[in-house]
């Protein structure tokens, strides 16, 4: 079922983005409730990063809509759009390896300080409540993450499922109204995924909407409120974790038909027979 109009906070429309005779994304639809956890699934290049990527303004749609609240996207640029209240993760890391996690969480706090050169050269009052605000930010993000007895740890020295919650914590940094995860788990054992997504619950429960894509489905149908499927760039299903896990068409795209099945199994047989003679 879709969100009611007004529960939307983010809302795609017929969205089309080719590359060159590749339509990566073709017509597609999809609304994201506040205060929920949606995930985005799909077998590899089907099309989902590349959506991440039009929401966030890395890519430009060459049809159709993307709105954020009452904001159009189209058109802004990256750092634009993380200003109205959008934070993302990459599926590659991207993080600052020579600073310590204390750093790295204070940077995504850029797009919200205010304070020009002038103020910081005079070391102005409203520029050093601006600062306490930053860090205070940055320990909340940090604890938030379960990474605070890190912060003084270089981003390097981290294991790689603790710079996968320092990504997270730095994009909570900037404030985000929508949060957008791009494979938060790979790469994780299963107690770290455990964990992960009892912080994402945390982060919903907390007044941020969640969007994601990953393919770890005992992830996805942990914590999903909602679930959308595509496959060639199209959208096939979404629901429920329970109505999508049981939809035909999911089915099929994760696993194939019992003729594509039948298929294969001619084909190799031909092989053989032909092997023999």
């Amino acid at each position: 079922m879709n969100p009611t109009p007004d529960a939307q906070l983010l809302s795609l429309v017929s969205v089309s983005k080719n590359f060159g005779g590749l339509r990566a994304v073709d017509s597609f639809d999809l609304n994201i409730a506040k205060d929920s956890i949606t995930s985005l699934i799909g077998p590899n290049g089907a099309g989902k990063t590349t959506v991440f990527n039009l929401i966030t303004g890395i890519y430009r749609p060459n049809s159709g809509s993307i709105t954020f609240g009452a904001t159009p996207l189209i058109g802004m640029l990256p750092h634009q759009v993380v200003e109205t209240g959008i934070a993302r993760t990459f599926q590659t890391l991207r993080l600052f390896e020579n600073l310590t996690c204390f750093e790295n969480v204070l940077a995504g706090q850029h797009c919200r300080c205010k304070a020009g050169l002038l103020a910081c050269v005079l070391n102005t009052r409203a520029r050093r409540s601006e600062e306490v605000r930053a860090h205070s930010e940055a320990e909340r993000c940090l604890r938030q993450l379960r990474i605070w007895h890190l912060r003084d740890e270089l981003a390097r020295n981290l294991s790689y499922g603790d710079r996968r919650r320092l990504e997270i914590a730095r994009a909570m940094a900037s404030i985000p109204a929508l949060l957008i995860l791009d494979e938060p788990a790979g790469g994780l054992n299963e107690r770290e995924s455990d964990e992960l997504m009892d912080i994402i619950r945390e982060i919903r429960d907390s007044g941020i909407t969640v969007f994601l894509i990953e393919h770890d489905m005992r992830v996805v149908m942990g914590i999903s409120d909602h679930v959308a499927v595509m496959e060639y760039g199209r959208k096939i299903s979404e629901g429920t974790p329970e109505a999508v896990q049981k939809d035909p068409a999911v089915i099929e795209a994760y696993l194939g038909t019992d003729d594509e099945d039948d298929e294969a199994e001619a084909e190799a047989d031909a092989e053989a027979g032909e092997s023999v003679q």
